[in-house]
């Protein structure tokens, strides 16, 4: 936190988080939120929490937060997965590649139940930058809590593409067998 700047206190503070989610044109970090409002980064997450309890749509992404606008796709499905960790990246960049966006990934945890984790890649560039992320981190793939089996909130524009998508995951080996 800078010294000589003044400090955003509470309901000021949101409201000033709301205004720059609005005017964003991508994601913020919560770092630099946080250092701009003269907060710790843990301020900005209670205060994220607190807006999605309001029921403002702000979701939490692998690059920063953002407000979510109106759904802009007009199909969404969720798929079976299951693969090694070497090939998350393949898989994600097949997926991008026909134009689908990777919304989330969600596992089923025997003691926490259902964890589900925010990616929105719908890039190439998307995908590296989620990638390197991960390994610079040494965070694992949730998908390694659950003998690689995951489940993917999928959206394209077209049901055609989607399709196109499922096919190629089940082509290259990516779908848990049952979902072919």
């Amino acid at each position: 936190m800078g010294q000589g700047k003044k400090k955003l206190l509470g309901s000021t503070r949101r409201k000033w988080l709301l205004n720059k989610l609005r005017a964003a044109d991508g994601p913020l970090k919560g770092s630099e939120l946080a250092e701009e409002a003269n907060v710790s980064r843990q301020v900005i997450v209670g205060d994220v929490t607190l807006l999605k309890a309001e029921q403002h749509p702000i979701m939490a992404t692998s690059e920063g937060y953002v407000l979510q606008q109106h759904p802009v796709y007009s199909v969404e499905r969720i798929v079976a997965c299951q693969h090694a960790p070497e090939r998350t990246e393949e898989e994600l960049q097949l997926l991008v590649d026909l134009g689908v966006t990777v919304k989330d990934v969600r596992v089923e945890h025997p003691v926490y139940g259902q964890i589900t984790a925010s990616i929105m890649v719908s890039s190439r560039r998307e995908v590296k930058k989620f990638i390197e992320r991960i390994a610079n981190s040494k965070a694992g793939y949730l998908s390694e809590l659950t003998d690689g089996i995951h489940l993917h909130t999928l959206a394209a524009n077209d049901e055609s593409i989607m399709e196109e998508a499922i096919e190629l995951l089940s082509h290259y080996g990516f779908l848990v067998p049952e979902w072919d």
